[in-house]
């Protein structure tokens, strides 16, 4: 299991980043050939980067694919579904869905698609619910520089608080489970009658055909989702265009944009959370991939989007924010709000395309956006407003 874990989420990245780079000149390319304007910010910024957002994903997939049918075809899969059904049926999930729920640290797109082995319905819409709870790879980048920028180079805070926010998920992830199924999921507990084969050797053409058959339809079906929903962010953040003089700052643009505005528009909302409107555009634009949100704070805040967790300006620019009246924007309590948000809300258009994709409809992606937001708003609001009448803010 861990070595399937490590596979998934670094042994992927090589080709990821080939496939990020590719696209990168691909979209060099457009540009260079049409020129500048709409039409060519739309087919770089909107299309082309929409479809690498669906393409890198595709590694992690195949590798998970190919885990999955070895394991199946070896007579493990039976085994490790025997072996946990013990420990997961406690909170009403099947043995099956522990791989699913492993897979989530790594990436819920990919582990949503795994539970396809799970043959009861109900628990597979439950395993698929609460998967994205878990802390995937893609909050490591929010949690390093928030961490980095407020607590400074204390390793046993960095260390302490990355405990404390996997182990959030993962108890939220079991206790939401919990709920689900004594509720809208509620039935009849499906005997676990399971015949153990024998251990084989995997049969190496199987489970190559397996991992296609399985992974080809997140490109052909929940690509064009994720694709959509690309070019109306990048519609967002575009759009209406700043005055000729100020078009090159792209801080300026995002802050007049209709991205821009919505911030705006929800600061009176998130700010009972400790959060102000940049915070709000970093939430809306991350909603693309959540560490999105590094790069949109490097814009917000003038550093660039060419940055990353380890930019030592974008953490200085975070730690010396303030709001009009000169209070600190981040503090330690609003960064411990901000991780406890990313950790619980749902801030992945991919994990929603995908659960789309299984499920057959809108029903479930929506009621899992809902509960998800609401859980961490509340979550948030629960951690500033009580840290802040101790006198902890």
């Amino acid at each position: 299991m861990l070595v399937m874990l490590l596979a998934v989420n670094s042994w992927s990245a090589p080709i990821m980043n080939a496939i990020d780079w590719s696209i990168g000149r691909i979209g060099e390319g457009v540009a260079s050939a049409f020129g500048p304007g709409v039409l060519t910010d739309l087919l770089v910024d909107g299309v082309i980067a929409g479809a690498g957002n669906v393409v890198v994903f595709f590694p992690q997939i195949c590798i998970l694919f190919l885990f999955i049918a070895v394991l199946e075809d070896s007579g493990y899969m039976a085994r490790v579904a025997f072996v946990m059904d013990r420990v997961m049926s406690k909170v009403g999930l099947h043995g099956k869905s522990f791989i699913p729920l492993f897979s989530s640290f790594a990436c819920a797109v990919p582990a949503i698609m795994a539970t396809r082995t799970i043959e009861n319905h109900r628990d597979r819409l439950t395993t698929m619910l609460v998967a994205p709870l878990m802390s995937c790879s893609a909050r490591l980048p929010i949690y390093i520089i928030l961490i980095s920028a407020l607590f400074g180079a204390n390793v046993w805070a960095e260390v302490g608080i990355l405990f404390a926010m996997y182990g959030l998920g993962l108890v939220t992830a079991l206790v939401v489970a919990m709920v689900l199924k004594r509720t809208l999921l509620r039935g009849p507990a499906p005997s676990f009658i399971l015949e153990l084969p024998p251990y084989r050797m995997p049969r190496i053409g199987t489970a190559l055909r397996n991992m296609w058959d399985r992974s080809r339809l997140f490109l052909t079906q929940a690509g064009s989702v994720i694709l959509a929903m690309s070019v109306v962010l990048w519609a967002l953040a575009y759009f209406p265009r700043a005055a000729e003089t100020s078009a090159d700052d792209p801080g300026l643009q995002l802050r007049q944009s209709y991205m821009g505005r919505i911030g705006r528009v929800l600061e009176p909302i998130i700010e009972p959370l400790g959060f102000d409107w940049k915070i709000g555009v970093g939430l809306t634009a991350s909603f693309a991939a959540r560490e999105v949100f590094v790069a949109t704070m490097g814009v917000v805040y003038g550093v660039g989007d060419e940055v990353d967790e380890e930019s030592v300006p974008l953490r200085q620019r975070i730690a010396a924010a303030t709001w009009p009246d000169g209070r600190k924007v981040f503090t330690p309590l609003v960064g411990i709000s901000l991780m406890v948000f990313y950790v619980l809300a749902c801030q992945c258009m991919s994990t929603i395309a995908v659960v789309r994709r299984e499920t057959g409809g809108w029903r479930w992606p929506v009621f899992m956006f809902t509960y998800m937001t609401t859980l961490a708003y509340v979550a948030s609001l629960i951690v500033y407003q009580g840290g802040s009448a101790l006198g902890l803010g």
